[in-house]
């Protein structure tokens, strides 16, 4: 039997030829199929991981409702350290309140703070306080007085108006002693209300602000501990040797501003990297300030454990 002989019929050859064939053209397309996968694949990762990258830790919110009219004192746009927030959801106040009485305000009342501080203040309260949706104003800055910006438009109260009051010396412009002036009316209103009067007010009220706390970012987290907190931080602004010199920040444009005086900050880079709300307390004067923080010493116990 010859070579020949052992071979197989030459249509049998085609038949297994054309097998092979379609065996190889099915394999590379699916070595095709898989290979593109793949490629989608890696490049969705890639860009997701560069995604990842390039996207920023996000801050701790803070909340914004509608407000009055810009601080004389800009504050700077870099975040400042805040007083500490409750470090746990699960864990028990720092400073509970007694339990909630029966006139209590209620938590899902949005507007009902507003009712009731026309009734406890009278004309004064439409004179000082920001309303509708006072609540909102008064949970919203004391979160944020500790920040390095306190935005006008969250605050509870008017800001005075008016232009700071300066002095120009040979060391350049400083806060006028006529400046403090300005906060009588306000600073008066504040320390008028007798503090255990204020902290009876305020844990009828607690259940609405510490409802609107939660509403803000802050779920499982106690506004009276927060309260306590931020009283702490101020207390602890410092005592600058007064006057305190100031100086405009220079901003590039060919309009000249209308109100120039809301872009001084302090000349003290120290006394600029203060909290808004350390800040606040320095531009209304050492008189007052001592006033204002001798008022939340007596608040402070009234409503801390």
């Amino acid at each position: 039997m010859t070579e020949q002989d052992l071979r197989p019929p030459k249509q049998q050859r085609m038949r297994e030829q054309t097998s092979s064939n379609g065996t190889t053209k099915w394999l590379l397309i699916v070595l095709a199929i898989a290979a593109a996968g793949y490629a989608a694949w890696y490049a969705r990762e890639y860009w997701a991981a560069k995604s990842r990258a390039a996207t920023p830790a996000l801050e701790a919110p803070i909340s914004t409702p509608a407000s009055p009219a810009a601080p004389v004192v800009p504050e700077p746009a870099a975040a400042q350290p805040s007083a500490p927030l409750p470090a746990s959801q699960d864990a028990a106040p720092q400073h509970p309140l007694p339990a909630t009485t029966a006139d209590a305000i209620p938590a899902d009342d949005a507007q009902a703070l507003d009712r009731m501080a026309k009734d406890w203040l009278g004309s004064r309260a439409l004179k000082f306080l920001v309303m509708p949706g006072l609540a909102h104003h008064i949970v919203a800055t004391i979160d944020n007085l500790p920040r390095g910006h306190a935005a006008p438009r969250l605050w509870p109260v008017y800001p005075v108006g008016g232009q700071m009051q300066l002095t120009q010396g040979t060391q350049g412009m400083h806060i006028a002693s006529t400046n403090s002036a300005r906060y009588d009316a306000v600073v008066g209103f504040v320390t008028s209300i007798e503090p255990a009067q204020a902290a009876a007010w305020y844990r009828q009220a607690y259940p609405l602000l510490q409802q609107t706390y939660e509403g803000l970012g802050y779920p499982g987290q106690y506004f009276n501990d927060r309260l306590v907190a931020v009283i702490d931080h101020l207390l602890q602004t410092p005592e600058p040797q007064e006057p305190i010199a100031v100086q405009l920040v220079q901003v590039q444009g060919q309009v000249p501003s209308q109100q120039p005086w809301l872009r001084y900050e302090y000349a003290d880079p120290k006394l600029q990297s203060l909290s808004s709300g350390q800040k606040i307390l320095l531009r209304l004067g050492a008189t007052h300030r001592q006033r204002i923080q001798t008022y939340l010493q007596a608040l402070r116990a009234q409503i801390a454990a």
